[in-house]
């Protein structure tokens, strides 16, 4: 076993723990068939998340409300990494986030086994001390020597073994909300107002108080029942200070006086928050999120804990059903498959862009150097592929901050 620290937050613990089982798996016929089939795929994977990228950057610009949506869960929600995502709860991330790479390194290290390209070491990975995924190491000067079709299945085993990973909790999760039933409604539920989602770090609501699964009920004694009542109230009181009050999730009710700002950039809440209109119809919510499966599938990758009164088995919507096979657990199960489908597939069309050291910027860059009429040519190609790549992320990432 050999320890490698890069940098001060990143160990990786290097092992000879599945070499036996990539040698053995890749004798399997079932193997040699999938290196065969994946051979052309990844221009498949990267159009995709080429189509993906671009349209959010198309959003950025176009959409004041998305970029103030950004702006509001902050940078740190791009990061697949939980506890640092606000939206990317630690015990189904990390699970699913340690599964994602395992398969992602694991079709590496079968299909170079299948071309008999030598594996030095398989081994875990730790982000200060936490175990959040795993690599296989790949004996380069073989890789280098590989024939392009060789190459090209093994680099494209990982995104792949993500996509389809992805695609069967996706119809997992299908599964699970097919089964799913409204239960009647608690008569002690607060019976108006609108519920608190989620409040932004630094926010208007955060410095008075309100906290999510808070329902606010009363601005300036006029009751809230809708969202609308809510940008209305609020769009009326600028400059002014109001009494707010609401329940909190014990039930409490809260009141307090809240100095509302004089004038609110377009685009932006005034105080601060996502909210969710507390009288949403759970027959209605469940025929929108099946719906979603077969008009537009990329649309379930909103997850549960960003709006979740558009989710049956989030934390707000879930006590609102049961489920005809899994009873009341039904919530934990359709959460795993989901953050499973969802790191998959960002995993996996990540990885298959033509950035550098990515496993599609590694394919192009053969493709390229196999194409071009020199070495020289070649580099210079795949560098400014990768540098047009990486500034169109970038933008997509920067953007909701420059432009208000």
């Amino acid at each position: 076993m050999r320890v490698e620290v890069k940098g001060l937050v990143l160990i990786l613990i290097h092992t000879p723990f599945g070499l036996e089982f990539f040698d053995k798996v890749a004798k399997w016929r079932v193997s040699k068939l999938y290196a065969r089939f994946n051979t052309y795929l990844m221009p498949a994977i990267t159009a995709l998340a080429i189509f993906l990228i671009l349209g959010s950057l198309l959003v950025m610009f176009g959409d004041a409300q998305a970029r103030e949506g950004v702006r509001g869960v902050g940078p740190a929600a791009n990061l697949l990494i939980p506890g640092f995502n606000p939206y990317l709860p630690i015990t189904y991330g990390l699970a699913a986030l340690v599964i994602t790479i395992i398969i992602h390194e694991a079709g590496h290290g079968v299909i170079a086994r299948v071309h008999n390209i030598r594996v030095d070491s398989t081994g875990i990975v730790l982000f200060l001390g936490i175990p959040i995924g795993a690599f296989v190491n790949i004996e380069r000067d073989e890789l280098n020597r590989a024939t392009l079709k060789q190459k090209s299945a093994i680099l494209t085993a990982g995104p792949l073994n993500n996509m389809i990973l992805a695609a069967a909790c996706l119809l997992g999760i299908y599964f699970v909300v097919s089964t799913l039933v409204p239960v009647p409604p608690d008569p002690n539920a607060p019976q108006f107002g609108v519920m608190v989602i989620s409040v932004n770090s630094g926010s208007l609501a955060q410095s008075a108080g309100i906290e999510d699964g808070s329902v606010i009920q009363y601005i300036a004694g006029q009751q809230i029942t809708s969202l609308d009542d809510l940008s209305a109230n609020l769009r009326n009181n600028l400059g002014n200070t109001v009494e707010i009050t609401w329940l909190n999730k014990a039930g409490e009710r809260i009141a307090r006086q809240v100095s509302l700002p004089s004038a609110v950039e377009p685009g932006r809440g005034t105080l601060g928050v996502s909210v969710s209109a507390l009288s949403q119809n759970p027959q209605e919510v469940l025929n929108t999120y099946k719906n979603q499966f077969t008009q537009n599938p990329l649309a379930v990758l909103l997850p549960p804990t960003f709006q979740q009164g558009f989710v049956p088995y989030s934390d707000l919507m879930a006590p609102k059903y049961t489920s005809t096979v899994f009873g009341d657990a039904f919530a934990p199960v359709a959460n795993m498959l989901f953050w499973l489908w969802f790191i998959n597939f960002n995993v996996g069309i990540f990885n298959a862009l033509p950035i550098g050291p990515l496993d599609g910027g590694q394919l192009y860059g053969a493709l390229i150097e196999n194409k071009a009429k020199s070495k020289a040519i070649a580099r210079n190609a795949n560098m400014l592929l990768t540098l047009v790549m990486a500034a169109i992320v970038f933008a997509v990432l920067v953007l909701p901050y420059i432009v208000f």
